[in-house]
């Protein structure tokens, strides 16, 4: 099956513009979707309401986020404006929303009853997780010397500009 010479011409632009190819990927994947969606005409042949209506479709029916849908529209505006040489001004359409979702949070009792029922060889990495507020890979790549027992503070070093990041350790005396 022969390319596209359209999306082969879309490929060597980004390539030329030392997009990643990750990006490359994305781009080419949304520009594919949108052509399918208004039947395969060329986007040549489409403007402002083909693309507007596209980006709805996604929001609408395909339930994408909004992140999701601002890609389509990079993709779709980075080939309109350096493969075919026209603009594409006053969209109108709107970007989902993402629904507010309340974060779970539970009582030191409830944490505590959770760390208790772990594996001892987990307590550890999931009360410093807790009660110092440590992330995860910070956990896992502490080594003792971080620590200082005497004021109860973990140092991290920070590569950017050698700063050092100090957390308050909770101990149980």
């Amino acid at each position: 099956m022969s390319k596209s010479p359209f999306l082969e011409s879309i490929r060597a632009e980004l390539r030329i513009r030392h997009y990643s190819y990750q990006t490359e990927k994305a781009y080419l994947h949304w520009i594919k979707c949108f052509i399918r969606f208004n039947d395969y005409k060329h986007p040549e042949n489409m403007g402002n309401f083909e693309i507007e209506r596209f980006l709805t479709h996604l929001a609408v029916n395909k339930q994408v986020n909004a992140a999701t849908q601002n890609q389509a529209l990079c993709a779709i505006i980075f080939v309109y404006k350096n493969i075919l040489n026209k603009e594409t001004d006053n969209l109108n359409f709107r970007f989902t929303k993402k629904q507010v979702s309340m974060p779970v949070v539970i009582s030191h009792d409830e944490a505590v009853h959770i760390i208790n029922l772990l594996p001892i060889q987990y307590k550890l990495i999931a009360s410093l997780l807790f009660g110092a507020g440590l992330r995860i890979n910070e956990a896992l790549r502490l080594r003792i010397k971080d620590i200082d027992f005497n004021n109860q503070l973990k140092s991290k070093p920070i590569h950017q500009n050698c700063k050092i990041r100090y957390k308050l350790l909770h101990f149980k005396r």
